[in-house]
């Protein structure tokens, strides 16, 4: 193997742990979505892996807790530079496990480096607050305190951007972390473990255990010393975790599936709403948790929406993500292809339409990598599956509606409540409909990404907690009220 990227990652499969590489007895594949063929083994690990992470972390919290927090964040800007030196590097590491286009890459390493810098802000926050006293000669303050050790599971659409997204806060909050990667792409993950060690942060206080959910997430929520668990994956994962750290009491902060809804009226700009609802779908090969799962086009100007999509499509260019003008890559996985392949079918067993459909790659070197034709259906039963389960894959669904009331309805009338969109000019729909939408996030005339300052949470089955701007961070922390009587 020899790529850019080499010099990140270990050069046998291991673990992260206390700043050294630890070996494994057992290793698995990792395979390149592009064309199927083996990057490198990483390491598997298991219960023991977990408790010798966990009882490191724990040890490296008491003396990193001690100082003051606009030194942790003097680690961050550190770290910023480092990622920087390496930029290309890493972008070409996520292209080669995760299959999105180069460009796309870029601006994950870029959100990443965002990340980072939006929690070193946090050096100088307030960290409590004084109460207003019952008597004289007494004083009362409620303090910020680091939880402990954070358990963390990340997923594999955005490996590298949730690492710091979950590790950036909370060892800047005075925590350390246990970080288990997905296991399709774990590389990420252990190259910014390596320039974590050049940025001078401390033995321990960042550490990647490589394995399954059922073995080491499941051992990452059951340890007794794990004081915070912060998932990002599917909602039957986040259950389960929600009942192991019940036994515990341990909080929580879980972001799951959604099914966004996009909704476009009358009175929008038909040609931008066109081109975002494309975007939003077709991003990362559509494994987005805020992608546009189903779009909703007023029926007045249905057919002009239609003709605008149908344009826009023409844009769409599926091949080598490492490639210039690739806009879509492979789905991540064999089963996440046969996935939407299986949705797709049975979509059009329903009756519904094939609107657009892109080609996929001749080129025989990508032959064995995990290709989806990214597709727009139209005519679909309102009971269709397509619109009630996550797709998680680039095919978009098209369903004209009436009025506002019927839209909200059907916005509405979904298990998920993460992200949605709508599209008008009307600035009193606008307030009103996104009043009326049950979910954590409602974008207005413009899709994702989130932004570093908001509040990326869901409703419903999509989770709990949430991450980002001063409420995500307020997830890595505990409060502590102390009474002084200075009589």
């Amino acid at each position: 193997m020899s790529n850019t990227f080499n010099h990140l990652i270990p050069e046998s499969p291991a673990h992260f742990i206390n700043g050294q590489w630890v070996t494994a007895s057992d290793s698995s594949d990792v395979l390149n979505p592009t064309t199927g063929k083996v990057i490198t083994r990483v390491a598997m690990g298991d219960k023991e892996t977990v408790a010798q992470a966990i009882e490191v972390a724990a040890k490296a919290q008491i003396s990193w807790a001690k100082r003051p927090q606009p030194e942790r964040a003097a680690f961050l800007e550190s770290w910023i530079e480092k990622i920087k030196d390496n930029h290309e590097a890493l972008a070409q590491l996520l292209v080669t496990e995760q299959g999105k286009p180069l460009s796309e890459a870029r601006g994950e390493v870029d959100m990443g480096i965002t990340m980072l810098r939006y929690a070193a802000n946090f050096a100088w926050k307030n960290q409590g607050e004084v109460l207003a006293a019952n008597a004289p000669g007494q004083h009362s303050v409620t303090r910020e305190v680091p939880l402990g050790v954070v358990g963390a599971i990340t997923p594999w659409n955005f490996p590298l951007a949730l690492f710091l997204r979950k590790t950036a806060p909370a060892i800047v909050a005075g925590n350390t972390i246990v970080l288990k990667p997905s296991e399709e792409t774990p590389l990420c993950s252990l190259a910014l473990a390596t320039l974590s060690q050049q940025a001078g942060l401390p033995n321990g206080v960042v550490n990647v255990v490589c394995g399954s959910g059922r073995v080491v997430g499941d051992a990452l929520v059951k340890h007794p010393d794990t004081a915070l668990i912060t998932m990002t994956g599917s909602t039957g994962a986040g259950k389960t975790i929600m009942k192991n750290a019940a036994e515990k009491v341990i909080p929580v902060s879980l972001e799951l599936g959604g099914k966004a809804p996009f909704i476009v009226l009358a009175d929008a700009d038909i040609e931008k709403a066109a081109r975002d609802a494309l975007d939003a779908r077709m991003s990362n090969c559509g494994q987005v948790c805020i992608c546009n799962e189903r779009t909703y086009v007023q029926r007045e100007v249905y057919a002009e929406f239609i003709e605008a999509l149908r344009k826009a499509a023409q844009d769409v260019v599926v091949g080598d993500p490492m490639a210039d003008g690739t806009t879509v890559g492979p789905k991540v996985s064999v089963p996440e292809k046969e996935h939407v392949e299986e949705l797709m079918a049975e979509t059009l067993k329903q009756g519904a339409k094939v609107l657009w459909q892109a080609e996929l790659p001749k080129d025989r070197a990508l032959s064995g990598g995990n290709w989806v034709a990214p597709a727009i259906v139209t005519d679909l039963p309102a009971d269709a599956r397509i619109l009630r389960e996550e797709v998680f894959g680039p095919i978009l669904p098209v369903v004209a509606f009436d009025t506002l009331d019927e839209v909200i309805e059907k916005a509405n009338d979904c298990e998920y409540g993460l992200s949605s969109y709508l599209y008008t000019r009307d600035l009193s729909n606008a307030l009103k409909i996104s009043d009326a939408l049950e979910y954590g996030e409602v974008y207005i005339n413009r899709h994702g990404p989130e932004e570093i300052n908001g509040f990326h949470a869901g409703w419903k089955l999509s989770g709990l907690g949430g991450d980002d701007g001063e409420h995500g961070y307020q997830i890595y922390v505990k409060r502590k009220t102390v009474y002084i009587n200075y009589q």
